[in-house]
């Protein structure tokens, strides 16, 4: 058995330890809001967060979560009580397709929880790993400055204008 933490919930699971996170987390526990991309770790659409790092699950085997703590798009927030990055989401109409956006979303959370404050270069770094074939990148780079803690140092454009 490996054990983890699962959105706040202790759970387990008999899986082969080889089987990679995300496809636990989707066919064991049922929480579909991750994707499958490229099964390399190229795309990030299966981003979840492991100890509040942001992880491509299509590659991580269950294995290297036991007794580690796992949060998906699931366990950000509620329909009810958005994580701020889901608002801005809606906000900035940041989907066009949507299928990358769980791991986009998880991948901006994980950079806002380690640096509150992020240069528009840091979240380019940050998101780079991150492929919207839509191309979003704009809407979605404007949604995370939004949220940033320097949020008013950046015109609707995503540009800084000097403020601190």
């Amino acid at each position: 058995m490996i054990n983890f933490s699962l959105n706040g919930e202790a759970v387990q699971t008999d899986a082969d330890p080889t089987t990679p996170l995300l496809w636990v987390i989707r066919d064991h526990f049922k929480l579909k809001g991750s994707k499958f991309g490229c099964g390399a770790g190229l795309c990030g659409a299966c981003t979840m967060h492991v100890d509040g790092a942001a992880v491509k699950t299509c590659v991580t085997p269950i294995a290297a979560v036991a007794d580690k703590s796992i949060t998906t798009i699931e366990g950000l927030g509620t329909p009810e009580n958005l994580h701020p990055l889901q608002a801005a989401w809606h906000e900035f109409a940041v989907p066009q397709c949507g299928y990358c956006q769980s791991g986009q979303i998880m991948a901006a959370a994980a950079l806002l929880d380690a640096k509150p404050n992020p240069s528009s270069e840091e979240i380019d770094a940050a998101m780079s790993g991150n492929i919207c074939r839509c191309g979003c990148y704009p809407r979605i780079k404007r949604a995370i400055q939004s949220v940033s803690d320097n949020a008013l140092a950046y015109d609707a454009m995503g540009q800084t204008e000097g403020r601190a």
